[in-house]
């Protein structure tokens, strides 16, 4: 699928300024300005994180009454550490569960996960039975809770409070829980307002090993918990996120949780990792515990005290993630085969396709696989029970909730944010839907949102590639949104006898003017003929380092290659 390139422009006086105070490559300036990053001082902490940047737990609202409220039930009540089915919920359950149990009789303390498909996102009715029947008088939840106000007055009617610790936006009304900790509710002195839900658990332990009189490292020690939760909710890397997931990769990479050992070990990862990793490789394979059967498996594995028991748990995960990709590649072609079929769907802006068999819990995963060929508002629809049920994607710029809110007359429910939402629907409510949601999307959508854009933070000539270069690029790690891996635009570049693998990708072999380069390009087979053609092209990569026989080179990560474009 072709394209747009859009080349991001810095302010050049600052570019200028930061190049004259940190004295090194003029692009990596630009990057770092494209990233709010414009004075020696902000340069310092940004590349020098610090364990001491981290804001004090006490700014957050509500923390004196979360704590007060902690310290009188441990050891002396039931307390339920209650979060959702996702990496952040259960390793925000992890963390605080296990701190709890440290610190109080084990005994009085249990998790709750809600399941994916009986009960939900989010606190449950049935999540609050199962604390009233057992006698738990404080539910913690983690990760959800800011919009469940009716379910936490049932709580309270049942004698049991609650502590609220989420990080999505509140609505008007909050819930009247004991105490609220979130930082973009209304009032919240706190300065960094993008934590994750676990980090905003982390934040809470940490008040609570200050008030307990306990060393700094009995918060530390679920730092790598917390990095996989920042890597795996897309929240933005920069701020105290960034401190978090520095020392939490750091934690992974030199002394890891024994579930997220058990995780490394199973991925086959040797090398040092990174929050691609993370992202790519850890994240999935919790994610597919909640998707394929019961994520109450991934606490276990967070909390396994042994390797050998974390080990049997993270089997457990890596089988549930071997299913997960197996429904999700069956369906992926099943849905492509159908839309292929479909001589309509070439004129349409959306997609909304339907098959009855096809898993759940794949849905929305498959969702983001058209996007990739079709570039288009997705819906993937499925048989739930006696409903319909499924997942949509957006494409960029285009709110596919506010769609889907338009099409409310047609829906037994549905929710979500400006990327991704969820619905569900009567039967023979489908061809009314899908009807009533391309005529929205059409009616709505603009036309740079149907073609895919593709950030550029900057042109960087092949003479400036070396190891110099690459090792002040790689301390701006972590990577994440809003510090994205930097990408580059080469010009005028020629083909030095480039060739095909495994017949979908590209080894490039590269040359502008008298410098060399190599590459790899997945996926990109068929932009071949361009290089066959012999002319000059532009070409947009990523650097990264490549191995091989114990020697270590640079080498290009090709995204994208067209035809030069003329300097003007």
């Amino acid at each position: 699928m072709e394209k747009r390139w859009n080349i991001v422009q810095a302010e050049a006086a600052k570019v200028e300024s930061l190049q004259t105070a940190l004295r090194i490559n003029e692009v990596l300036c630009r990057i770092l300005v494209l990233r709010g990053i414009s004075t020696f001082e902000a340069a310092k902490a940004f590349f020098r994180p610090n364990l001491s940047d981290l804001h004090d737990p006490w700014l957050m609202k509500d923390m004196d009454k979360a704590v007060e409220r902690v310290l009188q039930a441990l050891g002396r009540e039931k307390i339920l550490v209650y979060g959702d089915y996702d990496v952040d919920g259960t390793t925000a359950v992890a963390c605080l569960y296990q701190f709890f149990c440290a610190h109080s009789d084990p005994a009085l303390i249990d998790f709750y996960i809600p399941h994916r498909y009986r009960e939900g996102y989010g606190v449950s009715r049935a999540g609050i039975d199962y604390a009233n029947v057992h006698g738990f008088s404080l539910i913690v939840s983690l990760d959800c809770g800011i919009k469940s106000v009716d379910l936490i007055d049932y709580a309270a009617g049942l004698g049991i409070d609650f502590i609220v610790c989420d990080h999505h936006l509140p609505d008007a009304v909050l819930p009247a829980a004991v105490a609220i900790l979130n930082p973009k509710q209304e009032g919240c002195p706190y300065p960094y307002k993008e934590l994750c839900g676990c980090g905003v658990g982390f934040k809470l332990i940490t008040a609570l090993c200050q008030r307990l009189g306990l060393p700094e490292k009995e918060a530390l020690q679920y730092l790598d918990l917390v990095a996989t939760a920042i890597a795996a909710d897309i929240v933005p890397v920069d701020g105290e996120n960034r401190v978090i997931a520095y020392f939490g990769l750091k934690k992974v990479n030199e002394d890891p949780n024994n579930g997220i050992r058990a995780l490394i070990e199973l991925s086959s990862l040797t090398k040092e990792l990174k929050m691609t990793n993370l992202v790519f490789m850890i994240a999935p394979r919790v994610n597919a515990a909640g998707r394929m059967d019961d994520a109450r498996k991934v606490v276990h594995l967070f909390t396994a005290v042994s390797p050998s028991d974390a080990l049997a748990y993270g089997r457990a995960l890596h089988a549930d993630n071997t299913d997960r990709k197996e429904h999700d590649l069956n369906t992926t072609e099943e849905a492509l085969a159908l839309l292929a079929g479909d001589a309509d769907h070439a004129g349409r802006r959306s997609t909304v396709i339907y098959q009855p068999h096809w898993h759940k819990g794949v849905v929305g995963i498959v969702a983001s696989r058209l996007i990739e060929r079709y570039y288009r508002p997705t819906v993937v629809l499925t048989q739930s029970g006696e409903i319909i049920a499924g997942s949509a994607r957006s494409v960029n710029g285009f709110n596919v909730y506010e769609a889907i809110h338009a099409c409310r007359e047609h829906l037994l429910g549905y929710g979500g944010h400006f990327a991704a939402a969820g619905v569900t629907l009567e039967p023979g409510k489908v061809e009314a839907f899908r009807s009533k949601f391309e005529a929205t999307v059409a009616a709505t959508i603009q036309p740079q949102s149907l073609v895919p854009e593709l950030l550029i933070d900057a042109e960087l000539p092949f003479d400036c590639i070396r190891s110099s270069f690459y090792n002040i690029l790689e301390q701006m790690q972590p990577f994440g949104p809003a510090n994205t891996q930097p990408v580059f635009l080469a010009r005028g570049v020629t083909d030095r006898g480039s060739r095909i693998v495994k017949e979908q990708h590209i080894r490039f072999s590269l040359q502008q003017g008298a410098i060399q380069a190599d590459g790899i390009g997945f996926g990109l087979a068929a932009k071949f003929p361009l290089l066959q053609a012999g002319v000059p092209i532009d070409v947009v990569f990523t650097l990264e380092e490549n191995e091989w026989n114990n020697q270590k080179n640079l080498q290009l990560k090709v995204i994208d290659i067209a035809p030069a474009m003329p300097r003007g």
